[in-house]
């Protein structure tokens, strides 16, 4: 069914980047994700941050969007005041992928929140965050590995029906669900570890990290979601030019 699906991946900006003789601000992304990206089938679009105006325009012209894991979100979204141990604020990528989340929301794009991803999902749709969880970020730099159990009838047990041990690295996790939202898998000790909502739109996040495993079936789910929804309305993409001032 059709070609390759365009998958919009949000990226970081970072100072102190090296290549060759430079050292420059870079906008950088895990290699993992776009290789995840095209195992499953896609073609992978690296978006950097930019303007949140521009997020509708940016999302128009994508099949599906992945938001990348990252540095905690700034506890302001959701209404708390920081704990000391909540991370630095990423103010910029804030704004800028729930901006991008919104766009896709309303424009009916199949969207993968990955592990922040997941967590500004559930903050962008009034829900709020659990600002440090001990036991799933072991140490420091590594990524271990728990079981996650789905819930069945989710769309995520529809794709992976049986309880898998996943790639984990987050400190943080989904507390109050967002408007609409549903649990659709559990870590042991009862941590949410994915979130979707249900109906026809394709809206699925995951604590965990796919892009650091060997198991496609999530983002292939996506890839399938966003060709498929590209073939059912191709006329629906609109005229690719800049929003009105």
């Amino acid at each position: 069914m059709g070609g390759r699906p365009l998958i919009g991946v949000s990226t970081y900006l970072e100072s102190g980047a090296r290549w060759g003789v430079w050292e420059l601000e870079a906008a950088l992304l895990p290699a993992g994700y776009p290789r995840l990206v095209q195992r499953a089938g896609g073609l992978a679009a690296m978006l950097p941050p930019d303007a949140p105006e521009h997020a509708a325009a940016t999302v128009a012209r994508l099949d599906g969007l992945v938001i990348a894991g990252g540095p905690d979100v700034e506890p302001v979204h959701y209404g708390a005041e920081r704990d000391p141990r909540t991370g630095p604020p990423a103010r910029e990528r804030d704004a800028w992928e729930l901006a991008l989340i919104h766009a896709a929301l309303a424009a009916d794009i199949p969207l993968l929140g990955i592990c922040r991803g997941m967590q500004l999902l559930n903050v962008a749709l009034g829900g709020t965050l659990v600002q440090h969880l001990d036991g799933h970020a072991e140490v420091v730099g590594v990524f271990g590995h728990h079981p996650v159990k789905p819930v069945p009838g989710t769309r995520y047990a529809e794709a992976v029906p049986e309880e898998t041990s996943v790639p984990t690295y987050h400190h943080q996790s989904v507390d109050h669900l967002g408007t609409g939202l549903l649990p659709s898998a559990h870590a042991p000790d009862g941590t949410v570890e994915a979130i979707e909502l249900p109906g026809d739109s394709w809206v699925l996040g995951v604590q965990w990290h796919p892009e650091m495993g060997e198991d496609v079936r999530v983002m292939r789910t996506l890839v399938e979601a966003a060709r498929l929804n590209t073939a059912q309305a191709p006329s629906a993409r609109p005229a690719f030019e800049d929003e009105a001032p």
